[in-house]
């Protein structure tokens, strides 16, 4: 993944691009959510949309008294379409709330502190067995949910770190995955905050076809400029 380059240098760069991302930044509280189940159904609904309309969806379902897990499972699915439509593939996105719903009540009796208390090995490799979640919705939910010592990754995880050379490009999720997990402290709290700071940077500056160097906090550390 990295071409002779020693641990320690590794170690430092990555806790210097934490340090200009959060400088710049700083902290991003994320996720945005009142609970742990807001996060999830937050989680589920981000995929392929902007937050703002996933803001929405989840104010929809607030203001019909359904934001519990008991009733999301209970709930009917074509009202439940209507609600998230601003997240957009509202048919899809119902499908797999209504997925999770019945995960988390036939597992867990909705219980999401019984669900956590479960190893992440084992809890982690259950949620990727419902139908829609992928790793980056598993660990999402994992992280900033249930608190657990994973690190999320995302296209804008990629994007930036190829950019900044410490990626070739071609990594698969489990590979980039494990890359920080190797170089970074174990820290919840730090996986959670570098996520989001990449989030921000993502898009703000570093857009897949036409980045915003000249704004970009990282630009002396970046590869990308000079191609």
């Amino acid at each position: 993944m990295i071409t002779k380059m020693e641990d320690k240098k590794v170690k430092a760069q990555l806790l210097e691009i934490y340090n200009l991302l959060f400088s710049k930044y700083g902290d991003q509280h994320w996720w945005p959510a009142n609970t742990k189940f807001e996060v999830i159904v937050g989680a589920l609904l981000t995929q392929f949309i902007s937050w703002k309309n996933v803001v929405k969806a989840i104010d929809n379902i607030k203001a019909s008294n359904l934001l519990d897990v008991h009733k999301l499972h209970e709930c009917d699915i074509e009202l439940l379409k209507e609600l998230i439509r601003p997240a957009g593939f509202f048919n899809r996105k119902a499908s797999i709330l209504k997925s999770v719903m019945t995960f988390l009540v036939e597992e867990y009796e909705g219980d999401l502190d019984k669900m956590f208390l479960t190893s992440l090995d084992v809890i982690r490799e259950k949620l990727l067995k419902v139908k829609g979640i992928g790793p980056e919705t598993a660990d999402s939910i994992l992280l900033y949910a249930g608190m657990k010592e994973i690190f999320v990754v995302d296209a804008y995880t990629m994007r930036i770190f190829t950019r900044l050379g410490l990626l070739k490009g071609d990594e698969k999720y489990h590979q980039v995955q494990e890359f920080f997990m190797k170089y970074l402290p174990k820290d919840v709290d730090l996986y959670n905050q570098y996520h989001a700071l990449i989030v921000k940077l993502g898009s703000d500056c570093c857009h897949s076809k036409k980045p915003k160097c000249d704004k970009c906090s990282l630009q002396d550390l970046c590869q990308h400029q000079a191609l």
